[in-house]
């Protein structure tokens, strides 16, 4: 980044250009006050026009009512709510257009916000910052100034102006020009982090601008090392993409995945302040409809589960007979004994499932078994018996056992038995990887919680099954209501659903649990994929194979934004996740940004992470940290209580910064530092390594580096991504 020209020392009256900031300020939000009566007005007449004092059939007139009513009344109540959420900062920037010769009375004065306002005469008081209008706030420097002579952030506080930072984009000032601060980004720079992610609208440089105004079609990678702000880069394309193409990306929508329910609770605040709300913002675990997973698998564990050999034993799963299905057919149809073997009923299976997906063959299947049932027979009118068959209640009643709907999810849990999962993986995994695959889930059905690799075998497994389809509850009309109860507390039919799920005990896959967990696990119905306009995905180097596989059913005719950094990741073979990463771009234009300054870390944070990966991963993408406190990391070796240590240290930073400070231990020492979570007044957190991907704080605590490198599935680059996450003090301790 170049740099702009050295500010002036001077010492302008701050007080009188404030106030000259501020009357223009208050001229915008008086013309908001306007606007807002007007929206009230529009949405009132809307209303308005829905009635009808007419009598006789007026239903067309009514109906016209209706939809213009509808139509004025979402547009009003939209327009309000986004004026309502502008409100805090709306205004915070100004350009001044001329050149070195100009004076005031020849320069244009251009404001830049998060919306535009124009006055009762339709001028602009404000550009809107995603307009081609106001590019030249982002992107001019003394090399380019592009008409710029200075740029100004204001900073305010709700409607209030409290100060103002100047970039001066040329050699010398004009004498009528004056000139504030030492530089608006530096400025922005030094303030606090909060718990939510602020939107830096107002000091988005060159080179991040042109990532945010890059073509929408294809695929936009942004890559940089930590702290280069791609993450806010990325958040702001989508805005702008919502902008520049409104009808594209706001009908088909915008989907925004980051690795964790931390990391989309910190940047939630985002994209509603700049103004967009069509948008998805999804953690991985939570990409599947109707399933939430937020619990972290061990190393071992997630490398299967990531795998793409996985989808073998996926596949077995959902081709085979479910749990407790009738293993031969017997029926009397039509006056004749009808008898199917297990053979038979396998090839049937089979033959259906070359051509349907399991959940939606229900008709085939029955179709199937008909045709095979006659084929035993042959006797008598084929038509007869065909119609006998189909109205049989013990057809029915095999049905319900032998094809019933499956959810995913009850075939996952069927891997907590061991002995099914070494049979359904052989070939595939070892018996170790099998026996930590079956101990995963009864881990879960012990919790009552899925973990985030479990989105992604759910979602592989309801693209192999299809979605599961409505069941009348008179498919099982020939159970009264206390058969029902009694085979529930059997554990073996789901009276939700309405199936027959009869399972004999010897039968079973499933190993019997707390109801309460298995319900928690259960909950919420699973669907299909909905398809986006575009997906934008942040910490892309951690996705695992499956991972990417579930994003692409997302996006199979998409445009992609994707965020990410080699040397941050936490899946291990990146040559693998390339791969599937690949499949899922389908082959389209690319385009690549690369951010190369490091704006989060004060230099000497950052000097001491970057010789922590150099030796561990020489081709380390390091970014130029351009700020310096004169403060040094603490690192010592703790003779003694490194919970004690951390709790001294956390005192120490509450006294040396005004904002946010996380307690980053190793997981051995998660629970013996729970205390610490909310301390401060609620400025301290204690969060897990993993869950620290793509957060920031004031200041960290990092408890057993070590540790950290052994237990993570990244190894020292996860312990990288840790000790890049403070912005201005960091203690790291290690037990001696």
């Amino acid at each position: 980044m170049t740099a702009p020209h050295p500010v002036p020392d001077t010492s302008p009256d701050v007080e009188g250009e404030i106030a000259h900031e501020q009357a223009h300020v208050d001229r915008v939000y008086a013309e908001l006050e306007k606007a807002t009566r007007r929206a009230a007005d529009v949405e009132a007449d809307g209303l308005a026009r829905g009635r009808t004092s007419r009598t006789g059939d007026v239903r067309d007139e009514e109906m016209t009512g209706l939809f213009e009513r509808d139509a004025l009344v979402y547009a009003a109540a939209r327009r309000r709510a986004m004026i309502d959420k502008q409100y805090e900062g709306l205004v915070f920037g100004r350009l001044d257009l001329g050149t070195e010769q100009s004076t005031a009375a020849e320069r244009e004065v251009r404001y830049i916000g998060r919306l535009g306002v124009r006055d009762d005469e339709y001028e602009p008081l404000v550009v809107d910052w995603r307009a081609p209008a106001a590019s030249a706030f982002y992107r001019a420097t003394p090399v380019d100034p592009m008409g710029v002579v200075r740029r100004r952030v204001l900073r305010s506080r709700g409607a209030t102006v409290i100060g103002a930072e100047d970039d001066l984009m040329v050699p010398e000032a004009p004498d009528d020009l004056v000139v504030l601060g030492d530089g608006a980004l530096i400025a922005a720079l030094t303030r606090s982090r909060g718990r939510q992610m602020r939107d830096i609208v107002a000091t988005i440089q060159r080179h991040q601008d042109e990532a945010i105004r890059a073509p929408s079609r294809g695929i936009t990678e942004i890559s940089g090392g930590p702290g280069t702000g791609k993450t806010v880069v990325a958040l702001h394309r989508a805005a702008y993409l919502l902008y520049s193409e409104r009808r594209r990306y706001e009908n088909g929508g915008i989907l925004v995945v980051g690795p964790s329910a931390a990391y989309t609770a910190y940047i939630e605040r985002v994209l509603p302040s700049l103004g967009e709300e069509s948008v998805s913002l999804r953690a991985l675990g939570d990409l599947v409809d109707g399933m939430t997973a937020v619990r972290v698998d061990s190393p071992e564990v997630a490398a299967v589960k990531g795998s793409l050999r996985i989808r073998r034993l996926l596949s077995r799963l959902a081709s085979r007979p479910p749990a407790g299905a009738a293993r031969e057919f017997r029926s009397f149809v039509g006056g004749h004994a009808v008898r199917l073997d297990e053979h038979v009923l396998r090839r049937l299976r089979s033959d259906v499932l070359r051509g349907h997906q399991h959940n939606l063959g229900t008709d085939a299947a029955r179709t199937a078994l008909a045709e095979a049932a006659w084929r035993s027979v042959r006797q008598g009118e084929r038509d007869a018996f065909l119609d006998a068959f189909d109205g049989s209640r013990e057809v029915d009643e095999f049905m319900a056992s032998w094809w019933r709907q499956l959810d995913p999810r009850e075939l996952l849990l069927s891997l907590a038995d061991t002995d099914h999962v070494y049979g359904l993986s052989r070939g595939v995994l070892d018996q170790e990887e099998a026996a930590a695959l079956a101990y995963s889930y009864r881990e879960a059905l012990e919790l009552g919680t899925w973990s985030a690799s479990d989105a992604a075998l759910v979602d592989e497994l309801v693209s192999r099954l299809g979605a599961m389809q409505e069941v009348e509850r008179e498919e099982v009309g020939f159970y009264d209501i206390e058969e029902l109860d009694d085979l529930a507390s059997y554990g073996v039919v789901d009276v939700r659903a309405g199936v027959d799920r009869r399972v004999a005990p010897e039968e079973s896959y499933h190993v019997v649990t707390p109801a309460d967990a298995r319900e928690r696990l259960m909950q919420g119905r699973i669907d299909r994929a909905s398809g986006y306009a575009h997906v934008l995905v942040d910490e892309a180097q951690d996705l695992s194979p499956m991972q990417w596989r579930m994003l692409a059913r997302r996006g199979r005719t998409a445009s992609w934004t994707v965020v990410g950094d080699a040397a941050q990741a936490s899946w291990a073979d990146l040559a693998e996740a390339g791969r599937a990463r690949e499949e899922a771009f389908a082959g389209q234009e690319r385009r690549a940004f690369h951010m190369d300054t490091n704006y989060r870390n004060a230099r000497e944070i950052f000097d001491h992470a970057r010789d922590v990966i150099l030796p561990l991963v020489p081709d380390a993408d390091i970014p130029d940290a351009v700020r310096e406190t004169g403060v040094d990391p603490v690192v010592r070796a703790v003779d003694g209580s490194l919970a004690e240590a951390a709790a001294q240290a956390v005192e120490q930073l509450l006294e040396e910064v005004e904002g946010s400070i996380a307690v980053i231990p190793a997981r051995r020492w998660e629970d013996r530092l729970a205390a610490l979570d909310g301390a401060g007044d609620g400025r301290v957190r204690v969060i897990d390594p993993l869950s620290t991907k793509g957060l920031e704080w004031d200041a960290t605590v990092v408890v057993d580096p070590d540790a950290i490198t052994e237990e993570s599935p990244g190894g020292v680059r996860v312990l990288y991504v840790v000790l890049t996450r403070a912005a201005h003090r960091m203690h790291v301790l290690r037990p001696a």
